[in-house]
């Protein structure tokens, strides 16, 4: 809608008018929502419509009213490393701006065009007024957060005013230092002012996401974070929101790939403050809601769609890739999705490809605290704890900010700490995004840091433990590995990943690989389900102290069997997704009966044996009559993965599978789920880690597409070791020329049968010469822990040269 007058012409320009070549004009955050809006609605994409204060207003408002010489004059006396002489200058400059009314011919053209918004919405006159420098969001800064932004505004008189708090948000302390710290001249830095038509979220749910995984720059996931009311508490990091991931390649072509769903506690939402004294107000979430997820699957995965979109367009204009910064909102009147702003990643996408840095913990202590980690450093330092923003002229260099949530006030301080702890936030907080930019570690949603340290505290945080921040007593040493990854080798023997968390997934994948030779269900069950299968499945007939802790394992789901399907996909899925299209093999559960037993639920279910290691493990209980139904989750968990989110690069293997008659009825059981081997690339392995899958590799090979040599199992059943016994533990030894014949002679069974063979057991992670002897035997790959990938490779590559 462009309804612009010749006087207003210069002053005003409605998002239809407006794109990426006039950031000049309009600022980083208008020209994208009017790049949006003329070349993206007409697909689809939903953008609020709007216009935007013009570059020539703004300098308009500072000339004729003589505010640049004043602004200036007080400009030349700031240190903005003095957070005294900061607040105090700071304070100034904004006071002079909201202290001078607009001149006539910007607050005509502004009132106008509201009007004329208004009017397009049947008189709805609420909107949002937005602040968008002309130098933000340019790809060496963010800008994130430097300038307000007031919602629910409503009103000509409010309008105007929101408008010149906008002005005066350009001299927040925060953004005088961030733009001395980047290299930006203030009084060369106009402001553009979006009046944008507001999207009724305080009735509904709205967020942030990310075209990239904002920790480890995987590029082939969509991050969202998601809470109940208006957007902002997701920002600020008022609230730990929820968090899903969804694979981008599968989602292109049609499948539904949420990779993963984590409920946050979304404490509270931000809603209109109707009649009140201001524009919006926070209001508690009840539990029942707050227990909730606060996005339906499909809503997650049109979202994920429209990211790709974003990304695809703005990478085609930038001509080359380009993850994007996204905030949405859904309208509870309509159920409407809508996208409000969409910025360049920052950070992520500047790193190197070629250089891979890995922090490693060489000791531990007592764990104080856990949260979100965000990045993936460890540091140490003092602690030193901030209420609000009075105390922040006390804090020292090298210190750990410790706070309940930060917000862009606090960027002159945040710069200077080792690392930042926060109560509340998310992966898409105000925190989280200053820190990566800064490349420190933080950790966030803590919940009650604030109450756990104290002033003055040693303490080491470490975000190099996958997605959960560990904040340790004392300063703890570490490690930092530099790997320069530009002229790796790959060597023809296939050097594949152990890979048991999921959530270092993403992480891992940068390292180079051929795959993931072994992916254990075992941690992904404990860790993300911590359910026994059959109380889910029973849960009906559970008491009532068993039923109250499955209800808090499985909160957000009714449906409980549904939650271990989905959890257990979800973990197998984000270890797919990142080392997709190479194969992914994920062997079925391996738990013994006193692990099952130590799950939720478990111990009403599970014999107790004198020796578990050798009893109801592995294959046998996948058709036995007490475990088939539970068994049947763990199927269907895998073709969700396969099936619903097209990660056919999984593979499956049975465990511990005794005869060759189990492994077929094993596959029967699978069959009845469509499991089905040799069905859409499905390829079936088993493990070879009992003498009889040695003695009989032709006959397992018939019905099986590969082994995977466990050489621990394996060594401890050909030489008749406990290997959980300390008394016998001097005799277990892979190097055993009875273990190596063994290994040798499935081997050369395998190769002539035409079967896959490979390893992944512990053996060549921790001895040279044992990867030297299955390199020369002929292995066709070898599945390593990831700390072992690296230096491995580099061996083989030499026992091949040779």
């Amino acid at each position: 809608m462009s309804v612009v007058t010749d006087v207003s012409t210069d002053l005003i320009r409605w998002f239809d008018q407006i794109g990426m070549d006039d950031v000049p004009i309009v600022g980083g955050k208008n020209a994208s929502l009017g790049e949006m809006y003329r070349q993206l609605t007409p697909r689809g994409i939903r953008v609020p419509n709007g216009f935007a204060t013009t570059a020539a207003a703004y300098r308009m408002f500072l000339n004729e009213t003589g505010l640049d010489e004043k602004i200036s004059q007080i400009l030349s006396g700031i240190n903005v490393g003095d957070i005294d002489n900061l607040q105090h200058h700071g304070m100034a400059i904004r006071h002079l701006i909201l202290d001078t009314p607009l001149p006539e011919p910007i607050s005509h053209a502004i009132v106008e065009a509201y009007h004329h918004l208004c009017e397009e919405r049947h008189d709805l006159a609420d909107v949002a007024v937005r602040s968008s420098a002309t130098a933000e969001d340019l790809p060496d800064a963010s800008f994130a957060g430097q300038q307000e932004t007031y919602l629910n505004v409503r009103g000509q008189a409010s309008v105007l005013d929101a408008c010149r708090r906008c002005f005066a948000s350009l001299f927040t302390d925060r953004a005088i230092s961030y733009r001395a710290n980047h290299g930006y001249d203030s009084m060369r830095v106009a402001l553009s002012i979006g009046v944008q038509q507001m999207v009724r979220s305080d009735l509904a749910t709205s967020g942030v996401m990310f075209s990239i995984d904002t920790e480890t720059g995987f590029r082939d996931a969509v991050l969202i974070n998601a809470a109940f009311g208006l957007g902002e508490n997701v920002v600020q990091g008022s609230v730990n929101p929820d968090e899903y991931y969804v694979f981008k390649p599968t989602l292109k072509k049609g499948f539904r790939p949420i990779l993963n769903k984590t409920i946050g506690t979304k404490a509270m939402k931000m809603v209109y403050d109707i009649g009140g004294s201001k524009m919006t107000k926070n209001v508690p979430v009840s539990p029942e809601q707050a227990n909730c997820f606060a996005l339906e699957d499909d809503d997650i995965l049109q979202l994920a769609r429209w990211a790709c979109q974003i990304e695809d367009h703005y990478s085609q204009l930038r001509g080359q890739a380009c993850p994007m910064d996204m905030e949405w909102a859904k309208d509870g009147r309509t159920g409407d999705l809508f996208i409000v702003q969409a910025r360049p990643e920052t950070v992520q996408s500047r790193k190197s490809p070629t250089t891979l840095e890995r922090y490693h913990l060489r000791e531990r202590s007592s764990i104080l605290l856990t949260g979100r980690s965000i990045g993936e450093k460890i540091s140490s330092g003092p602690v030193r704890l901030i209420r609000d923003v009075h105390g922040l002229a006390g804090f020292r260099d090298g210190e750990i900010l410790v706070t309940d949530k930060t917000d862009p006030d606090w960027e002159p301080v945040m710069k200077r700490a080792a690392g930042i702890v926060t109560n509340r936030g998310g992966r898409t907080c105000h925190a989280a995004i200053v820190s990566r930019e800064l490349g420190l570690p933080a950790i966030v949603g803590t919940l009650n840091a604030t109450e756990v340290l104290n002033d003055g505290q040693t303490v080491t945080i470490s975000c190099a433990e996958g997605d959960e921040g560990i904040v340790y007593q004392g300063a703890l040493p570490f490690d930092v590995e530099s790997v320069d990854l530009s002229d790796q080798q790959r060597p023809n023997t296939k050097i594949m990943m152990n890979v048991a968390t999921p959530d270092q997934a993403f992480a891992f994948s940068a390292i180079p690989n051929d795959g993931v030779g072994l992916a254990r269900e075992e941690f992904i069950i404990s860790n993300y389900v911590k359910v026994h299968p059959q109380a889910l499945l029973d849960y009906d007939q559970l008491d009532d102290d068993t039923r109250a802790a499955v209800d808090k394992a499985t909160m957000g789901y009714h449906d409980k069997p549904k939650f271990y399907i989905d959890r257990l996909a979800e973990g197998i899925a984000m270890i797919a997704s990142a080392f997709f299209p190479k194969d992914v093999i994920v062997r079925l559960s391996d738990f013994k009966t006193n692990e099952y037993a130590n799950l939720v639920g478990g111990a009403k279910y599970e014999p107790k044996e004198d020796n578990p290691m050798l009893g109801f493990r592995g294959a046998s209980r996948y058709y036995s009559p007490q475990f088939r139904d539970a068994f049947g989750l763990e199927c269907k968990a895998a073709r969700k993965v396969r099936d619903e989110m097209g990660l056919r690069n999984v593979k499956l293997m049975i465990p511990f599978c005794r005869t060759v008659e189990e492994g077929r009825k094993v596959q029967e059981e699978m069959a009845r789920y469509g499991l089905v081997r040799g069905q859409d690339g499905l390829e079936i392995y088993v493990m070879c880690e009992i003498p009889s899958n040695v003695i009989l590799a032709d006959q397992f090979a018939e019905i099986f597409d590969g082994f995977s040599i466990g050489s621990n199992d394996l060594t401890q059943l050909t030489l008749g070791i406990d290997r959980d016994s300390e008394i016998v533990a001097h005799v277990f030894d892979e190097n055993n020329e009875a273990v190596k014949r063994s290994i040798s002679s499935v081997i050369k069974t395998a190769k002539a049968k035409g079967a896959k063979i490979g390893i992944c057991g512990q053996a060549p992670s921790d001895y040279p010469e044992f990867a030297a002897f299955l390199v020369k035997e002929g292995i066709d790959s070898m599945s390593l822990t990831p700390d072992a990938v690296l230096k491995t490779t580099m061996h083989v590559l030499e026992v091949e040269k040779q």
